[in-house]
């Protein structure tokens, strides 16, 4: 009797684990820019039914990554949209797109894609706070890049914003990760590297208008630039958090970052 009685309690606690367990849905977005169908992982909280309108956060992946990295790699982000009560939608940013609509490559207009065809897709499916207030974007690497880009230049569509180990000055890296394609050489479109650096587009900031954190490890080999990201918005007076610490460009190192990045993000949603 006992021994029914402690299987019983093992698969009811385990049945309520179930239920109050963030939900992941692994869904299909049309681009009509691009003209294909991209996966995303949207994680719902679990008190998604209690029938309020959730914050969402935007979390994008790196150079040769795809929509499962995060899920796959940083289990805990299921754990932190339980605890905050907030939507996180894993998008596919493409093998090596750095989130620009290339001007060179029609299939790779991830500027558009993520900001525009999907944000209006996961607002029009899931039970969201319409507004910038309500939204967050941030990512690692190419993601961390392409978080910083796509809020400077979409201020109207988000609120709060992050990168981690972020490429957040291409031009010292001319010849990597797939770059010249999407914007064409540097030797030759000089022009383009220089507007589609964020280093660049602070002007396009003034003081609060986004809830910034930088986070990036002290032996990355994207620390420096970084650095200089930091020292800008300190000389322009921008407030953000910098976060800087012992870690190199792996997931050890972002699996830690991003529960700083969430945590930053929830208390600017509470704030609102």
């Amino acid at each position: 009797m006992k021994k029914a009685f402690l299987s019983l309690l093992a698969f009811v606690l385990f049945a309520l684990g179930q239920v109050s367990a963030a939900q992941v849905d692994t869904v299909e977005v049309n681009s009509a820019v691009m003209k294909k169908n991209l996966k995303v992982v949207v994680v719902r909280p679990a008190g998604y039914n209690s029938g309020k309108e959730f914050p969402v956060v935007y979390l994008l992946h790196g150079y040769s990554g795809n929509h499962a990295n995060w899920i796959t790699k940083a289990p805990g982000i299921q754990q932190a949209a339980d605890h905050y009560n907030m939507i996180i939608v894993c998008p596919d940013g493409g093998f090596s797109s750095w989130y620009w609509d290339s001007p060179v490559d029609p299939q790779s207009q991830f500027e558009t894609y993520v900001s525009k065809e999907l944000v209006s897709y996961v607002d029009k499916n899931y039970k969201t706070i319409k507004d910038r207030k309500g939204r967050g974007i941030t990512g690692l690497s190419m993601g961390g890049h392409g978080a910083l880009y796509l809020a400077l230049k979409h201020q109207d569509v988000y609120g709060t914003a992050g990168s981690m180990s972020g490429g957040v000055d291409i031009r010292p890296f001319p010849n990597n990760w797939d770059m010249a394609k999407r914007l064409g050489s540097y030797a030759e479109q000089p022009e383009r590297w220089e507007k589609n650096t964020v280093i660049n587009m602070l002007h396009l900031l003034t003081p609060n208008s986004l809830s910034l954190i930088i986070d990036c490890g002290t032996e990355d080999f994207f620390y420096g630039v970084n650095e200089n990201l930091h020292k800008q918005l300190e000389y322009r007076k921008i407030p953000h958090d910098y976060i800087s610490r012992p870690g190199a460009h792996n997931w050890p190192y972002w699996e830690n970052a991003v529960q700083h990045q969430l945590l930053f993000m929830n208390t600017y949603f509470s704030k609102k």
